[in-house]
């Protein structure tokens, strides 16, 4: 039994030896990773190659249970593997050590093969995946040699290892100490690279900006646009939704940005940062959504957008007969696919370049992005915007496209209960019910209101700014005692009523009522 636990407490300061030389060596890349480019780290690198390929089936239920926290999840849950991994790889080192050789290289060979396949890499971004797999050698290997070897067996070269023997409490402090020195260095790395790259963050240059003003404004929004119980009419930029495939936030600086316009187009177009403050820029509210919003969710925002009128420079460039697709694509590679007579249409499709009075805030992809109203933002949202490429639907698929999604997704029109909460307690008598309704470009007419299965209920709607806004709307209900449950939908201008039938996000958007269950006593 004292020879069994000798082994088992052999083989867990092993796995820890190879950890933390795997700590180590994402600490020695993430700093490496400030000079051949953020997204060369291995656990980017790696985690981007997961977004770019996973299904979507996946990218959605990421989407469903992490919401605007899916990118923290899948660092974190590529880092757990890893750590598993590298636990696996630290037991094997002590009797196997050129498989452990073996596993360390396999590590970096898939971190630099992740790396160099991300838009834009060159050779030179492979360096720190490499250079980390490299270093954790010796250290693993170092590791492994302040204890004794408790269990018979091929072993690592006698220079890097104590003699055998029973341990001692000097031998085990002596490992301690030391796996916390490497733990030191491997979270100093790491740290250090982290604030390098913040260092050469675009913080400052988005502060230098100043707006230019409103060729023309948008109307105030009206008295009476906020009800009680939902959500703000204007949403705030600190709670706006997230969702895209950046791991890492494009950091563009404004100064050195271009936005070329080619492909079917007679008088391709390449505008500077300077240039476009130049242009007439116009102020709208817009409502936009995520395609991957389930029923009754939150993954949609409105915001007050300043910008510049796309239709314009298209018409500039004169797009030639056939170019039906707007390809946009973003810094960090990722492309979504607008129809050409969308953008062309009338609507108020916007280069923006302000969010709320202010700058684009990083995250949503400052210096410009697009805003089309009406349309789900994966075919047409393109943050940190770079190409405009006029191509067919026939000739080429956006980033989601061959993952399963349409290449076409107008905005359904949907509607949420706000107010109350699913699960709620009320006592009996009047109780506000309160939601929004949304159906961009085209404007909701009706909500209506069922309690169980009675009688659909008309609700009082407050006004909108545009028909590209969502729209609050509120209703006094009598309750009852006992549990009910309550259901919402709307109808838009064009008249067209929500559809009861349930639907999943994939591949054009959820359908269904919401529903809330509400205990009244």
């Amino acid at each position: 039994m004292a020879r069994q636990d000798g082994l088992v407490r052999t083989s867990i300061r092993d796995g820890l030896a190879g950890v933390a030389a795997a700590a180590v060596a994402l600490g020695v890349a993430e700093l490496l990773a400030v000079f051949a480019g953020a997204r060369s780290a291995p656990l980017v690198a790696v985690g981007g190659v997961v977004v770019d390929h996973v299904p979507a089936a996946v990218k959605d239920a990421g989407i469903a249970v992490f919401g605007v926290h899916d990118k923290t999840a899948l660092l974190t849950g590529t880092a757990i593997l890893l750590g598993l991994y590298a636990f696996g790889v630290g037991v094997l080192a002590r009797r196997r050590w050129p498989v452990a050789v073996g596993g360390i290289a396999l590590f970096g060979v898939i971190g630099a093969a992740a790396a160099v396949t991300r838009p834009g890499a060159g050779v030179g971004a492979a360096i720190p995946a490499l250079a980390g797999a490299a270093l954790a050698v010796p250290v693993l290997r170092h590791l492994i040699g302040l204890t004794p070897d408790e269990q018979p067996g091929e072993r690592v070269p006698t220079a890097y290892r104590t003699s055998g023997g029973p341990e001692e409490p000097e031998t085990r402090r002596r490992f301690l100490k030391q796996l916390g020195v490497v733990a030191g260095v491997a979270a100093g790395g790491g740290l250090a690279g982290r604030w390098l790259t913040s260092r050469g963050a675009v913080t400052e240059a988005r502060d230098a900006v100043a707006l230019p003003s409103a060729a023309e404004s948008v109307p105030a929004v009206p008295a009476g646009a906020q009800v009680a119980g939902a959500v703000p009419y204007v949403t705030p930029n600190k709670d706006f939704y997230r969702i895209d495939t950046a791991l890492i936030t494009p950091q563009v600086d404004p100064a050195g940005w271009t936005l070329r316009i080619h492909g079917m187009v007679r008088n391709p177009i390449t505008i500077t940062w300077a240039e476009l403050l130049r242009r007439p820029m116009i102020e709208r509210y817009v409502t936009i959504a995520c395609v991957s919003n389930e029923v009754g969710g939150d993954l949609i925002g409105n915001a007050l957008w300043l910008g510049t009128p796309i239709k314009a420079l298209l018409d500039a460039a004169d797009p030639l007969p056939g170019a039906d697709q707007v390809v946009q694509r973003s810094r960090d590679g990722w492309t979504c696919g607008t129809p050409t007579a969308v953008l062309r249409d009338g609507r108020d499709a916007l280069l923006a370049i302000g969010m709320n009075g202010e700058p684009l805030p990083v995250d949503h992809g400052f210096p410009v992005r697009m805003i089309v109203p009406g349309l789900y933002g994966y075919v047409s949202a393109c943050k940190w915007i770079t190409e405009i490429e006029l191509t067919r639907f026939a000739d080429f698929d956006a980033y989601w496209v061959p993952r399963g999604w349409a290449a076409q997704a107008p905005i359904k029109t949907q509607s949420r209960i706000d107010t109350p909460r699913d699960g709620a307690a009320r006592k009996p008598g009047p109780v506000v019910v309160a939601g929004v309704a949304w159906a961009q470009h085209r404007g909701i007419a009706k909500v209506e209101v069922q309690v169980d299965d009675g009688a659909w209920e008309t609700a009082a709607l407050a006004p909108a700014v545009s028909d590209d806004t969502w729209r609050q709307w509120t209703h006094a209900w009598q309750a009852t005692p006992g549990k009910h449950v309550l259901r919402v939908r709307a109808t838009d201008l064009d008249g067209y009523t929500q559809t009861s039938e349930t639907a999943a996000p994939a591949p054009d958007g959820a359908t269904g009522w919401h529903q809330v269950t509400v205990a009244v006593g």
